[in-house]
């Protein structure tokens, strides 16, 4: 039995860098005192899954692949293969394009759960964004309401939102409890478990994306656009992002900093 209070789990698939600078960040802002890392590898068989293996602070799985599976429902599957091997009483997920910036951002995740009633924490979009490109997203939006397509339009229907993958936490018998996993009825991570929490009446937290980043960054699809396989439709905006946030003084640091590995 775990005397741990959380449990963070974090599937990876071929993206060595960013696993590297999502874990070293990871070891360096949080208190592993209160900590479990679990890292399902989904058959990368590569530098990255080398890497993963080598690291003695984290509990590794390997997660053999099956064809033609897709990247989000492995994703998700790889979620549940970890969840098989937790006793904490909370549980964290996230994606290796995630980043943990700020020793505080395991207690800003945990705040919501004063309440009694909370069963999830975390956000429906996690992306940084300066005033001109938020400006140009409430305008988005506007126009959208206008034309009656709120309904219909994921990115503006809040009845559709769900706590995302990239970030969250829940508490751990509750997702027992609504008899439910990341990939219920094979749908993206956590969309349908969000959804039974909700229906047995207990409450989901979302935190404003500009609030929570402060303490977490995302580079939001980084994962597939690495890959060529997905063909993610913004992958060369994505990769930009990419090659922009990983030149950071800071980033280029935790990389060098191999004791971090330690």
């Amino acid at each position: 039995m775990s005397t741990k209070q959380v449990t963070i789990i974090v599937p990876n698939y071929k993206t060595y860098e960013l696993t590297k600078v999502c874990l070293r960040l990871l070891r360096k802002n949080t208190d592993l005192n209160h900590a479990d890392v679990i890292v399902v590898d989904n058959n990368s068989n590569d530098e990255s899954t080398k890497y993963l293996k080598n690291l003695h602070w984290i509990k590794f799985i390997h997660r053999d692949g099956i064809p033609n599976e897709g990247g989000p429902m492995s994703h998700a599957r790889a979620l549940d293969l970890a969840m098989e091997n937790i006793d904490t009483p909370y549980v964290i997920v996230i994606h290796t394009d995630t980043f943990m910036i700020h020793p505080g951002w395991l207690n800003i995740l945990m705040q919501p759960f004063n309440d009694p009633d909370v069963a999830g924490v975390g956000s429906w979009k996690l992306e940084q964004k300066n005033i001109f490109q938020r400006l140009a997203k409430y305008f988005e939006y506007l126009f959208k309401k206008l034309q009656k397509n709120k309904i219909n339009n994921q990115r503006f229907n809040k009845e559709y939102h769900y706590l995302r993958s990239h970030c969250a936490i829940y508490k751990t018998d509750l997702i027992k409890k609504v008899n439910s996993s990341f990939s219920d009825q094979s749908e993206s991570a956590g969309k349908v478990l969000h959804k039974k929490l909700i229906h047995a009446g207990f409450k989901m937290i979302f935190l404003e994306s500009n609030f929570l980043n402060k303490y977490v960054h995302h580079i939001n699809h980084a994962t597939q656009a690495i890959n060529d396989e997905f063909g993610i439709r913004s992958a060369n905006k994505v990769i930009k992002d990419y090659f922009s946030y990983m030149n950071r003084t800071e980033i280029k640091e935790v990389l060098k900093n191999d004791s971090l590995d330690n």
